[in-house]
């Protein structure tokens, strides 16, 4: 028997039986038995507004699947542009499929000559990454106009190769602008991780890419690669929807990242841990948050209420990495805070657990990357995600995003001419 709910209009009687499809309700049905009420939704918490066959999150057990496949599979046995291919298609590739996917994107890496010479020069010296990457992704459509005909899937196609090869040559060069270094070429012999790692870090002498780098690289990246319909891949959908270019898309996505609450938890991470300071004081700490004194950061998702399962691939990945940096201080203090609050019935019961956000910034600071960077490089994880949604998005032939709103302003007024105010 099929599930459904059935509303009744108490001002008229009138009853409805709405099918209950795939987890929700259609809201032209409410339409039906409602004309002009509309739901109040802030945050769209509660509100579908998308169907897509790309990510399944199931936030109460902890799952996180791209097309089917779990993360952790993934994040095991895949490259990241094997995963932007299975985020973008729908599928995993053949070899001959991914081979010519790979070649596509590591030869589309370079940025156009004049663009890239004159690119930061309005900005100040030490412009924060994330406002050049956000404002050189938009201006790449000032380059190429053909992909404002979003109607040509084959176009789209090459649109979406290029943002996926050009992110790392822009976040390098934002960051290298940042610091005063000058700007390094892409390698055509180099995977995507060790490419864009030779980019960042290269000075002077050739940069050797260590194989756990580029490991934690691939991983990092796969693991940020999409998380179905969160505010950046919102953003990029709304902005989409009014069929404007991939690029203007990819930006509005990149500006809601840069937003404190969206891309920068794992920046506030490593705060916390400053602030603790030494493993005797993670006990005051944790009573200190329990009296509403402190917040614990890196616990707790707005989604996941179970262990999101991205920090325990993450968490793997880090102790990899210290094997090569030595260890990070603060990785000591993380691990016995996660243990102390994980048996602590206050944050059990509260479903607060470690996310990806907690042991990330521990790892990209112990590689080199300044805190500065940490959005910057959620950005080139993200951008596969956010251009299959972008694709879908146009092949369902979607409407043009337009909430409602309650009116809660003032009744009609008269006029007041300037004198008689």
């Amino acid at each position: 028997m099929a599930e459904s709910i059935t509303i009744t209009d108490n001002r008229t009687g009138e009853l409805l039986e709405i099918p209950i499809v795939n987890g929700g309700v259609d809201a032209a049905e409410w339409r039906k038995l409602l004309p002009g009420i509309w739901f109040h939704d802030p945050g769209l918490a509660t509100t579908s507004g998308a169907e897509s066959a790309i990510t399944e999150l199931d936030g109460e057990n902890g799952i996180l699947r791209y097309r089917g496949y779990p993360i952790e599979a993934l994040a095991e046995q895949s490259t990241f542009l094997e995963v932007a291919y299975l985020l973008v298609y729908g599928e995993l590739p053949t070899q001959d499929q991914l081979d010519r996917w790979v070649h596509e994107i590591t030869h589309h890496t370079f940025l156009h000559e004049k663009f890239r010479a004159r690119m930061h020069d309005a900005y100040h010296y030490d412009a924060h990454p994330m406002g050049l990457l956000t404002s050189g992704v938009a201006g790449l459509s000032t380059f190429y106009p053909e992909a404002k005909d979003i109607e040509d899937p084959d176009n789209r196609m090459r649109q979406i190769v290029r943002l996926i090869a050009k992110m790392p040559t822009l976040a390098a060069s934002a960051h290298r602008h940042a610091v005063g270094q000058s700007f390094v070429f892409p390698d055509n012999t180099l995977d995507y991780s060790s490419n864009f790692l030779k980019m960042m870090f290269e000075v002077g002498n050739p940069y050797e890419v260590h194989p756990a780098f580029k490991k934690a690289m691939d991983i990092l990246l796969i693991l940020h690669a999409d998380h179905e319909q969160n505010c950046s891949t919102t953003a990029a959908r709304v902005v989409g929807s009014s069929h404007a270019d991939p690029y203007s898309s990819v930006a509005a996505a990149c500006a809601a990242l840069y937003g404190p609450r969206h891309g920068g938890a794992n920046e506030a991470v490593l705060n916390m841990l400053d602030s603790i300071g030494s493993l005797d004081n993670v006990d005051a700490f944790v009573e200190s948050v329990k009296n509403g004194d402190g917040r614990l950061m890196g616990f707790g998702h707005r989604v996941y209420k179970n262990y999101d399962p991205r920090a325990a691939i993450i968490k793997d990945a880090a102790h990899e990495v210290f094997q090569v940096t030595g260890k990070n201080p603060r990785l000591d203090i993380a691990l016995k805070l996660e243990e102390v609050a994980l048996s602590d019935d206050y944050f059990i019961s509260r479903k607060l657990y470690p996310n990806v956000d907690f042991y990330s910034g521990l790892i990209y600071q112990s590689m080199g990357f300044p805190v500065e960077m940490f959005t910057v490089l959620f950005a080139i994880g993200r951008t596969p995600g956010w251009l299959a949604h972008w694709n879908e998005m146009l092949e369902q032939n979607s409407r043009i995003a337009r909430p409602r709103q309650l009116y809660v302003g003032s009744p009609v007024r008269d006029y007041v001419a300037i004198n008689q105010r």
